[in-house]
């Protein structure tokens, strides 16, 4: 059988495609949250139509520091250790397949090789090459490699970057965001409760652990964003963790005393593409927002000094390195920032899943199935 253990709203968009095309091949899954963002993600099970989880390993509020993140891990390995056959319906001959960079996809990976089922990580390969940015994501990467049984790698750097590691690399030559973008486009384009500026205005989007864990860190960037808005509009989206932040350093009064800069709340994720595809470019920390960008042919500007991946990069993504210059020179020019052309052979959901049927994991023996009764 195919399992898909989750815990943040980035990687349930990631895996909606595939969630959804298993669906409509009649195949069963057992779709298992962490609850790493329980509170977050209803609103995407909705835009995407996926069934809600078949277990729910955490029921409390969303994990947004160190102290709660281990307390919660640990209840979870513990809780998923003593009920795995309970959890896992019996199965011994399917697969867990896990996302990206999270403590949910270490966890998941975990729970596969004390189960004895094969881990498949999706999005594999992508390496900053820093351990501290991001932090802790980069470790969180080179942990899941050695737990994988199979890397599904959107491209050759990622394929490349795995050379040392064992276990089958799958080559899906782009992300998966790439299907979870062309499953919501019907329903944006239908989208009309969005209020989009008449003025020209870019999008201001930052939540990244090394951004907002200091007062220095977010006064900096709170400095180079006002810088911007001199020059345009800002629409800046509050993560949970960010306006806290905000909030805490006595930051927040900045932003809402410039008349260039609008506060909204986070939109779910069908809104919030909505709101890019009307925006000029986007200021971002988020990996997935630098994917998003290159497969809209958006500009953007990413606010961090590296980054794990290649979307963009040389076309239509800037890496700001928090430097002036560089970040006035995009804002000057964005307008000739354009994505590389997209040759898109077949879809990487379709690709991963091939892979997982031809190997028989989506398979529940018979006998299994009785026990998981």
């Amino acid at each position: 059988m195919i399992h898909i253990i989750l815990g943040t709203k980035a990687q349930l968009i990631k895996m909606a495609p595939i969630m959804k095309k298993l669906t409509m091949k009649g195949v069963e899954y057992n779709f298992i949250s962490t609850g790493q963002h329980k509170e977050t993600i209803d609103d995407i099970l909705s835009n995407f139509e996926i069934k809600k989880p078949d277990r729910q390993l955490y029921d409390g509020k969303d994990i947004t520091s160190i102290f709660s993140m281990l307390i919660w891990s640990s209840k979870i390995l513990l809780g998923s250790f003593f009920k795995r056959k309970e959890l896992f319906r019996n199965d011994n001959n399917g697969i867990i397949l896990v996302h990206g960079d999270t403590l949910s996809t270490v966890l998941g990976a975990l729970m596969g090789k004390f189960t004895g089922l094969k881990v498949g990580h999706v999005e594999s390969g992508l390496r900053s090459f820093n351990i501290f940015q991001p932090f802790p994501e980069e470790i969180f990467r080179k942990i899941t490699f050695r737990l994988s049984d199979v890397m599904f790698c959107p491209g050759d750097w990622a394929v490349n970057n795995l050379k040392k590691y064992k276990g089958v690399k799958i080559n899906t030559e782009i992300n998966t965001l790439y299907d979870s973008l062309s499953f919501a486009r019907p329903s944006i384009d239908k989208i009309d409760d969005v209020e989009i500026p008449s003025e020209k205005f870019a999008i201001v989007t930052l939540h990244r652990f090394e951004n907002v864990k200091s007062k220095d860190n977010l006064e900096k960037i709170i400095d180079l964003i006002a810088m911007i808005s001199v020059e345009i509009n800002l629409i800046f989206i509050l993560h949970r963790l960010t306006e806290k932040k905000l909030i805490r350093y006595g930051l927040m009064d900045r932003l809402k005393s410039n008349p260039k800069i609008e506060l909204r709340k986070r939109y779910d994720y069908f809104r919030f593409i909505k709101l890019i595809t009307f925006s000029e470019f986007v200021i971002s920390d988020g990996g997935s927002n630098q994917e998003e960008c290159s497969y809209l042919d958006k500009p953007v500007l990413l606010f961090r000094n590296v980054t794990e991946r290649n979307e963009g990069l040389g076309s239509n993504a800037v890496l700001s390195k928090f430097d002036r210059n560089i970040i006035m020179e995009f804002v000057a020019n964005y307008s000739q920032r354009k994505s590389a052309r997209l040759n898109v052979i077949k879809s990487p959901s379709d690709i991963i899943l091939d892979y997982c049927i031809h190997n028989n994991y989506h398979i529940l023996n018979e006998s299994e199935k009785i026990k998981a009764k």
